[in-house]
C-alpha cells in the first residue's frame, strides 16, 4: 500500500512542527508548503490554524489559501481543518463585535462560547456518530484536548438530496458545539488532534487512511 502524501498548508497560523510530526506517526509522507501545485497535488490537505479568526483568514489570503481549498473540494480532495482552521471554513466568524468573512464552505457563524470559564481549555469527550470515519474504533468517553473560545454552535447546511448527510460530532462547553464535521471530502476538528495524545493519533490515522 503506497503512503499517503499531505500537505501541511504554512500561512503563519497554527502548530505546524507538532502537526507535523502526529501526521508523520499517523503514517502520511508530509510537505509544509504554501505552494498551491503542491497543495493541490497531495492526497490530502491540511489546513491547521491557532488564535484570532480575523488573523488566519488574512494570512489565509496572503497566501491564496482559500482558493487551494475550494479547487481541491471541487475535484472531491479531502481537505482537514483543525483548531481555528475548522472555523474559517465557515462564512463568517464574530469577535469582539468584529466580524470577518470566512471561507464559506459550510454557512454559519463562529461566536464566543457562552461558558462560565474561557477559553476552554484542556480534555473533553466528544458524542460522535456510530458512522464516524474519523472517530472509528474509539470508545465513547475517549478524550480530546481543545483550546478555544469560540466555536460554530449550530448547523446550518441544508440536506442534499444528491449527497451524504454530514456527520457531525458535539462536544459541550457551557452550551454544545460542534466538535468535528464530516462533509464528503472536507473534515474538521475544533480540539487538537496533534495535542490528544494517542486518541489524536488514531483519528489522524483514520483520515490519513481514508485518502
Amino acid at each position: 500500500m503506497s503512503v499517503k502524501s499531505v500537505a501541511l498548508l504554512d500561512y503563519g497560523s497554527g502548530n505546524l512542527h507538532s502537526a507535523e510530526r502526529a501526521l508523520v506517526r499517523a503514517g502520511a509522507k508530509v510537505e509544509v508548503t504554501a505552494d498551491p501545485e503542491i497543495a493541490l497535488a497531495a492526497d490530502g490537505l491540511v489546513v491547521p490554524g491557532v488564535g484570532a479568526y480575523a488573523a488566519c483568514m488574512a494570512g489565509l489570503r496572503a497566501v491564496r489559501g482559500e482558493r487551494m481549498i475550494g479547487q481541491r473540494l471541487a475535484g472531491g480532495r479531502p481537505v482537514l481543518g483543525i483548531c481555528v482552521g475548522m472555523q474559517i471554513l465557515f462564512e463568517r466568524g464574530v469577535e469582539f463585535g468584529v466580524e470577518t468573512d470566512g471561507c464559506a464552505e459550510w454557512p454559519g457563524v463562529v461566536e464566543r462560547l457562552s461558558a462560565p470559564v474561557l477559553p476552554h481549555m484542556g480534555w473533553n469527550t466528544v458524542s460522535a456518530p456510530q458512522d464516524s470515519v474519523l472517530f472509528a474504533g474509539m470508545d465513547e468517553d475517549t478524550r480530546f484536548y481543545f483550546v478555544h473560545s469560540y466555536a460554530a454552535q449550530t448547523w446550518e447546511l441544508p440536506p442534499g438530496e444528491h449527497f451524504a448527510a454530514p456527520k457531525l460530532t458535539w462536544a459541550e462547553h457551557g452550551v454544545p458545539f460542534l466538535a468535528a464535521v464530516e462533509n464528503g471530502p472536507l473534515s474538521a476538528t475544533q480540539f487538537h488532534p496533534e495535542k490528544s495524545g494517542d486518541a489524536g493519533a488514531q483519528l489522524l490515522h483514520n483520515w490519513v487512511q481514508s485518502l
